[in-house]
């Protein structure tokens, strides 16, 4: 017979009562080595015989798992079925058992058999488990706006005791309303482990407050949260306004290319548009532009665009398209004569107010009237028109021509004074050229606006009588001037300067006579009435002269 079976026949006939202690508990992770303490790890009695460990069955039936023998150093395991490889006892006597499971949440007893007692001490073991992951399946990758759309589901996988899910949108707990927000949870068992998988599935409605919500789902088991969260969701929503936008430079000029821009509101934007092209319509895909190529005046008015899924919906805007003509007659290059009449004509057709200005030879000059032709009409006349964002021009050059007619015909001596330079002056188109009657010895020509001027310096010994003779395609003219020779207007001068000088010599002898003879007069007379004088001193007698005397004086006066 056993120790054990001999120690119970002893406790049985000395008549001592086992002694049950309330029932712990042990919480396990697992996986993990579940350490289940006997009596709270107390420490063994003096007399303490052995420790068993035992369990109770799913059946209710005890079974064994291992003893330990006081004066034995290892246990002896008695374990038959799973436990047989996984139990184990430490030196404080605490049942271990590896790899946890859910199988494992039991109730373990440790058996205290001492020479005066016998102790149990029931442990209750429960196993935990954290999900295994937590993650969002068959996540949306976008909301409609004001339609109830699938948000996702979150999983907590493989769970013990079943996970909690809850849903944040923003940070912010998402509270189920069965309209806008519905959350609908489900969990089920693997029956193999036991464990539990828990689901949340999440519908939302969008609004137009919404601006790329971020979903996150959180799973709380025990006093443990994990967390996952989508990326920010894109909101759908149809166009409630769209606007069409005319791209082209202002103001649209005819010829320009005019690019309509439709656009609409939703998101994503549409890109399939209606543009309505002076009564016909025009469908563009993956587009939202309609080019119009070289638009002309014809094409102004209204345009429009709209959406193919909803034609009511629509957006127009004007188009003004900006032209100027000029039409000027005569153009090119006109050759008239002088004398005659030229008629400018000058028409211009714009779409809004144009401004007129003429130039004549790059310089500013009033519209051209011509009645009578002049050589210094000829040039080269612009007409510009413009406006806003336009501008036209159209010129034509006027040539003037006409025989040469001699205008001057002069002559000068040189400063020199030993020759003569004589100038002929005359008006002709094109440039004529110039004949003299005498050869010179030096010439000098100008021709400027229908004018030339050819200088010819001479030296004529003889009176000459010199022709200056123009000519061009158109005709001739010719004019005279009679030149002195120099020789000769050299002696003239010469001989006038002596006659001169001699008039000049018999003007001084002139004027030196008279005033010698004026002199002598006031000579005698002075000396005549100082002896008067000198006399009537002498005698103290009054100067008395008779009347005879007095006449005679006058008169030698006179004479004198």
């Amino acid at each position: 017979m056993g120790s054990s079976a001999l120690l119970f026949l002893v406790f049985l006939s000395t008549g001592t009562l086992d002694q049950v202690w309330g029932t712990d508990t042990v919480t396990a992770l697992y996986g993990e080595t579940i350490v289940i303490p006997c009596n709270n790890g107390a420490k063994a009695p003096d007399n303490l015989m052995f420790i068993k460990w035992k369990y109770e069955r799913d059946d209710g039936t005890p079974g064994d798992l291992l003893i330990k023998q006081a004066n034995q150093d290892q246990a002896t395991v008695q374990a038959t079925d799973d436990y047989a490889q996984r139990v184990s006892i430490d030196d404080k006597f605490s049942l271990l058992i590896t790899r946890a499971s859910l199988k494992d949440q039991k109730t373990f007893t440790c058996m205290v058999v001492s020479v005066t007692n016998l102790l149990e001490f029931p442990v209750s073991v429960l196993v935990h488990k954290k999900p295994s992951s937590v993650e969002i399946m068959d996540e949306s990758e976008v909301l409609q706006r004001d339609k109830l759309t699938t948000v996702g589901t979150c999983v907590a996988t493989d769970a013990n005791p079943a996970a909690t899910i809850t849903w944040r949108k923003n940070g912010k707990p998402l509270a189920a309303d069965g309209k806008a927000v519905v959350i609908t949870p489900s969990m089920k068992v693997d029956p193999a482990t036991g464990l539990s998988t828990t689901s949340s599935f999440l519908q939302y409605t969008a609004t137009k407050e919404d601006t790329g919500p971020v979903f996150t789902c959180v799973s709380t088991h025990e006093q443990t949260s994990q967390e996952t969260h989508l990326e920010p969701l894109p909101i759908h929503y149809p166009s409630e306004n769209i606007n069409l936008q005319v791209l082209s430079k202002s103001p649209i000029v005819e010829g320009d290319n005019v690019t309509l821009k439709c656009h609409g509101d939703g998101n994503p934007p549409p890109s399939s548009f209606f543009f309505h092209i002076k009564g016909q319509k025009m469908q563009v895909e993956n587009t939202d532009s309609y080019t119009l190529t070289a638009i002309s005046r014809e094409a102004a008015g209204e345009y429009k665009c709209s959406l193919p899924d909803n034609e009511e919906l629509e957006a127009s805007q004007s188009i003004v398209v900006s032209y100027l003509d000029l039409s000027l007659s005569p153009t090119g290059k006109i050759v008239k004569t002088v004398g005659d009449v030229l008629s400018v004509k000058m028409e211009k057709n714009s779409s809004g107010d144009a401004k007129v200005s003429w130039t004549k030879n790059g310089k500013a000059v009033k519209e051209p009237e011509f009645s009578k032709l002049m050589y210094a009409d000829a040039g080269v006349y612009s007409c510009e028109v413009s406006m806003t964002g336009l501008t036209r021009r159209q010129s034509f050059e006027l040539v003037v021509e006409g025989k040469p007619v001699i205008t001057s015909l002069k002559k000068h001596r040189a400063d020199d004074g030993k020759h003569k330079v004589l100038t002929c002056e005359a008006e002709g188109v094109p440039e004529p050229s110039f004949q003299w009657s005498v050869n010179g010895t030096k010439e000098e020509s100008t021709y400027i606006n229908g004018k030339a001027t050819h200088k010819l310096t001479v030296v004529p010994k003889v009176n000459l009588t010199v022709i200056c003779s123009v000519s061009n395609r158109m005709g001739d003219d010719a004019m005279t001037i009679n030149v002195s020779s120099v020789f000769k207007e050299e002696r003239e001068e010469k001989g006038a300067q002596e006659d001169s000088d001699d008039q000049a010599k018999v003007i001084v002898g002139v004027v030196v006579g008279l005033l010698f003879a004026a002199a002598v007069v006031g000579l005698i007379y002075w000396l005549y009435m100082k002896n008067s004088r000198q006399g009537s001193w002498k005698t103290g007698e009054k100067e008395v002269g008779t009347s005879e005397e007095s006449k005679k004086l006058e008169e030698n006066n006179h004479t004198v």
